[in-house]
């Protein structure tokens, strides 16, 4: 990352205190996990301090993030995880994760970019066109004639548009037909 969790606490601190995302539910969220996970993070009288419903919220904020800072690297970087732990779409707009973000060179990390697999350059109604006729003529094989009088002049319509051989084909089975 490059800063330290400290810095990134001291640039986002303003960013923190000015999101009106962050209400007093999730202030006192932050507050509690802080409390019960690392009280040696925040003490009990310290949380209580700063879930004092009197103060505003973003200056409850801003003086816990100032007692975090003076804490160390550690209660900022446990802040960190409780913020993305409990408000994700706040955590990855903070100013120091978008910078990430955008900064990121490809020399040093790997390029993430989405592949395209393509089977081939047709668009989507070429295959319904193409699962279209394959049906038609399973269909036309599975009626024949017993089944449906007209079929065998159906198979000699459908060679109009088909290739030398397939033509042959389908011309000879229908002149089969008219023999019999």
């Amino acid at each position: 990352m490059g800063d330290s969790f400290s810095e990134q606490l001291m640039e986002d601190g303003g960013f923190l205190r000015a999101d009106r995302r962050l209400d007093t539910e999730l202030v006192d969220k932050l507050i509690l996990q802080l409390n019960r996970i690392y009280p040696q993070i925040l003490t009990d009288k310290e949380a209580t301090k700063f879930r004092n419903l009197d103060v505003p919220t973003h200056v409850r904020l801003g003086e816990l993030l100032t007692h975090l800072q003076g804490k160390g690297e550690e209660a900022c970087r446990e802040f960190y995880r409780a913020l993305h732990l409990h408000v994700e779409e706040v955590y990855y707009s903070l100013p120091t994760r978008l910078r990430l973000r955008d900064s990121m060179d490809p020399l040093t990390s790997p390029s993430v970019t989405q592949q395209r697999y393509v089977l081939n350059d047709r668009g989507p109604l070429f295959f319904l066109g193409s699962f279209s006729f394959a049906v038609g003529i399973a269909l036309l094989y599975y009626y024949s004639e017993s089944k449906l009088s007209g079929g065998s002049r159906a198979l000699g319509m459908a060679a109009l548009g088909l290739k030398r051989k397939a033509q042959e084909v389908l011309i000879w089975y229908t002149e089969e037909n008219f023999i019999k």
